[in-house]
């Protein structure tokens, strides 16, 4: 049987499936992980460890004398990214209450959910549609867009924007696996490779945990609030995107549009900052509501419009590669 390969005929299969099948486990056997214990409830419920690991081999796999054109491509959408969610978070701020919006089809919107919907790309679903839509260097860019995992980039944005406060420390423990890597991939090519390697086959473990977190009725339970924000998110970053991609990357957009979903990642981020910042508490259910939401649905949304647009501008599917990652020296 050729399960790989039929899986990667699915745009971001690698990502996406694993990512479904979770959500169906939650759905219909929610007790699953508690049930089996052991290493069955790890693998489960294993979100925010196997994301150390990735973030801290995703850190390793970057390196310093990578070609201009990676880094090119990979700053663009990272930077792009960030500013579009910055600009939101500003704009948002005026206009929606510190305790988001509580009556009408946009109830439970907050500044907090914009946030984290908005500003970090699904790095596996990139990576999976560039190894079948994009060119090497475009594939190898994913790597420095990892930048955004975790809640650190979040942090940022609300912290510039003036809607919160963070400790120091806090944003050194969002970001030190990932220097730790960097560190280490960078002193020794040899455990660059090691490390790199990991980033491929963690992400069908991440996306079957990060599954295990959304129950498929969340977005009856989100409702017209959560597919709205979902559009919005893939209309108001994927168009900035892929212009930059375009003028900056000297990329066809593909890239940009890749990079326009939610990451799964961003679904703990409500809750994380509500730790952080205990006057968030009350809105970080509904936030994460609508982030699962706008994870699981531009996941979906994503691939078909990147599939589309590949086809629009004439690029063909690319026979996948032994190794989804490759930084170019």
């Amino acid at each position: 049987m050729q399960i790989k390969r039929a899986v990667e005929r699915v745009p971001g299969g690698l990502m996406l499936i694993p990512l479904l099948l979770g959500a169906l486990c939650k759905t219909f056997a929610p007790g699953a992980g508690a049930y089996f214990g052991s290493f069955t409830n790890g693998m489960i419920t294993g979100t925010v460890p196997i994301l150390a690991v990735w973030f801290f081999c995703m850190g390793a796999t970057i390196d310093l004398r990578a070609t201009g054109t990676v880094l090119r491509k990979s700053g663009t959408l990272l930077v792009t990214k960030m500013l579009v969610a910055w600009l939101v978070t500003l704009i948002a701020m005026r206009f929606i209450p510190e305790g988001g919006i509580t009556t009408g089809l946009l109830a439970g919107l907050s500044v907090l959910a914009l946030t984290t919907s908005m500003d970090m790309t699904n790095a596996g679903l990139y990576a999976a549609l560039m190894q079948q839509y994009g060119s090497k260097e475009e594939s190898a860019a994913y790597v420095l867009m990892s930048v955004e995992s975790g809640p650190l980039m979040s942090m940022l944005i609300l912290g510039a924007t003036g809607v919160a406060v963070f400790e120091p420390h806090l944003f050194v423990g969002a970001v030190l696996p990932f220097l730790a890597g960097f560190l280490l991939g960078n002193l020794d090519p040899e455990l660059r490779t090691f490390f790199g390697r990991c980033t491929g086959p963690l992400i069908p473990f991440f996306g079957f945990s990060l599954g295990n977190s959304l129950d498929l009725h969340v977005i009856l339970t989100a409702g017209v609030a959560g597919l709205l924000l979902s559009g919005f998110v893939v209309v108001v970053t994927g168009i900035p995107l892929m212009i930059a991609d375009v003028v900056i990357g000297r990329g066809n957009g593909i890239a940009g549009l890749a990079a326009s979903s939610t990451a799964g990642a961003a679904v703990a981020n409500p809750f994380l900052i509500g730790e952080m910042i205990p006057r968030f508490k009350p809105i970080v259910p509904a936030a994460t509501v609508l982030v699962a939401t706008a994870c699981l649905v531009t996941a979906i949304i994503v691939p078909i419009l990147t599939a589309m647009w590949a086809k629009h501008v004439g690029v063909k599917t690319q026979p996948p590669e032994p190794d989804l990652i490759e930084v170019s020296h």
